[in-house]
């Protein structure tokens, strides 16, 4: 997995023996600054890179994705016959499933991982939703549900990445799950720290923290459509970006971390707004993605909503972990003729087996080497 905030590539080993979810091993191969670049360019939404530049991303992804799995499986010490297959979610460089012919596009060739690996891989899981008038998007509410749904306490998982979004977990077991979207995560901080002090990121929100939150800012940014949008809604980093924020205010004309203060209690309170709109009978929010570092951002959530707020970790799955161990739970889905997708999630019309496989020449094998 590599998600909306361009840090790097997740890794999981997971073990779904007897129906039991056990991560065995995580590996994180972090992306060099060249790629990252890259990425960010192919990725603007008017971006005007060559086919060729776009093909070789692609590839070059896909040896880097092979390259985790190699030394994950090194570091675990497990061999490559053992493992059935491989669920990559790839790099997206655009999602508009709102558009007259929707989609949404994701990077790192199968066929390398596949080759490199010499195991089985399945990837290319969201454009299968979208063909079925779903949003693509977000996939990982059926593996929240598999896997922090209890009888006794109506849950809300928060996932924040460079996007946020919430799966909302009811006690009833049979219950219609929903989730979407909330708007940003972690993607507008990022963009602004790295335009004032080129970090790559606000640690712990240490900087944020040091502004002062301008509610009338904050006001006027919530008037985006997006937030009162019902859903099924997803989002991306192309649509919240540097120029959103940009046609909103002048940016210029506020201290650089009042506007990060800012930025941070947006996510938060949009956040809180949606879980108070749509599942006012949580009882505990669980948290993972790469915003669980941010403690002033779990500080304004908590200030801003009336259960307890935690980290997945407390409840089997550390939060850093939590989407690449999904991808791995989709793939396995895929493997077994399964549908991985919820359909009241996405607005698909049907539950759908996701993505395609791209098989091995013969079971197990070594990797080839690279």
């Amino acid at each position: 997995m590599s998600g909306t905030s361009l840090d790097g590539i997740d890794a999981a080993l997971v073990d779904f023996q007897d129906n039991e979810t056990h991560l065995v091993e995580f590996e994180y191969l972090p992306y060099s600054d060249e790629i990252q670049s890259t990425i960010q360019k192919i990725s603007k939404p008017e971006s005007l890179i060559s086919l060729k530049e776009y093909g070789a991303m692609d590839a070059q992804l896909g040896s880097l994705f092979a390259k985790a799995v190699n030394a994950l499986l090194a570091k675990a010490a497990i061999p490559t016959s053992s493992v059935k297959a491989i669920g990559s979610h790839g790099q997206t460089i655009y999602h508009a499933p709102d558009i007259r012919f929707p989609f949404s596009l994701q990077i790192g060739d199968p066929n390398i991982i596949a080759e490199t690996t010499g195991i089985t891989t399945v990837a290319d899981f969201r454009r299968r939703d979208i063909a079925a008038k779903g949003q693509g998007a977000p996939l990982v509410p059926a593996f929240h549900q598999a896997v922090f749904q209890h009888p006794n306490e109506h849950r809300c998982i928060v996932n924040i990445g460079g996007i946020a979004n919430i799966t909302v977990l009811p006690r009833n077991q049979s219950a219609e799950v929903i989730g979407f979207d909330t708007g940003p995560g972690n993607t507008l901080m990022d963009l602004w720290i790295k335009l004032h002090r080129n970090l790559p990121y606000d640690k712990n929100g240490a900087w944020g923290k040091t502004g002062k939150i301008d509610h009338d800012l904050v006001t006027l940014l919530k008037q985006d459509a997006y937030f009162n949008a019902a859903p099924p809604k997803s989002t991306g980093k192309e649509y919240f970006s540097l120029p959103w924020i940009y046609q909103y205010f002048d940016a210029f004309s506020y201290k650089a971390e009042d506007v990060q203060a800012s930025l941070c209690f947006l996510t938060a309170i949009t956040i809180c707004d949606a879980v108070k709109k749509h599942a006012p009978a949580t009882e505990r929010i669980l948290i993972c993605g790469g915003g669980i570092h941010n403690d002033y951002l779990l500080e304004l959530i908590q200030q801003n909503i009336d259960c307890p707020v935690e980290s997945a970790e407390r409840y089997g799955i550390h939060p850093d972990h939590v989407e690449a161990v999904a991808f791995a739970w989709l793939a396995r889905q895929t493997m077994n003729n399964l549908p991985g997708n919820l359909k009241e999630v996405t607005g698909a019309l049907d539950s759908v087996i996701l993505g395609g496989i791209y098989q091995v020449n013969k079971k197990g094998g070594s990797p080839v080497a690279r």
